[in-house]
């Protein structure tokens, strides 16, 4: 007879070292767009994932809270411009910090021309409109997997 208890949690999802993936979901500034991110921070929880969602926050106190949560990954949510100055802002501290090797992620209503510039800084992946969360983990899987 099976008496496991299920606590509705999924299991976390390891790194190759035993390390929980850690990933800090970001909506810098006042963009108060964040149904969007929310969902994505919920898919990802639900994908194993310890997800740390951060709300209004500058660039450095992003990168702070990068730090102190000693985060894998940080997906940066803009819907209502601004993202290029967020973005050039959080690359610098995460240099400053010797943070380069975290996975940096974009998402939102960010223009193409915009995605390139981006990803050429160091950006690895833009998820705009019409990607999915999914698309997301399945990238997240292949980097620490």
């Amino acid at each position: 007879m099976n008496t496991e208890v299920q606590t509705g949690e999924p299991a976390p999802v390891m790194m190759a070292d035993g390390r929980p993936i850690r990933v800090l979901l970001a909506k810098p500034t006042h963009d108060c767009h964040d149904r969007g991110v929310r969902l994505v921070a919920r898919k990802f929880r639900d994908a194993g994932f310890e997800v740390i969602f951060a709300n209004f926050l500058m660039a450095d106190e992003v990168v702070t809270t990068a730090v102190e949560e000693d985060v894998q990954v940080i997906g940066v949510s803009s819907s209502s411009g601004g993202h290029m100055a967020v973005f050039e802002d959080l690359i610098a501290g995460l240099r400053d910090n010797d943070l380069d090797d975290v996975l940096l992620l974009g998402g939102g209503v960010i223009p193409v021309d915009d995605e390139k510039e981006l990803k050429d800084w160091g950006v690895k992946a833009i998820f705009g409109p019409g990607t999915t969360a999914e698309d997301a983990i399945v990238m997240i899987h292949q980097q620490f997997m």
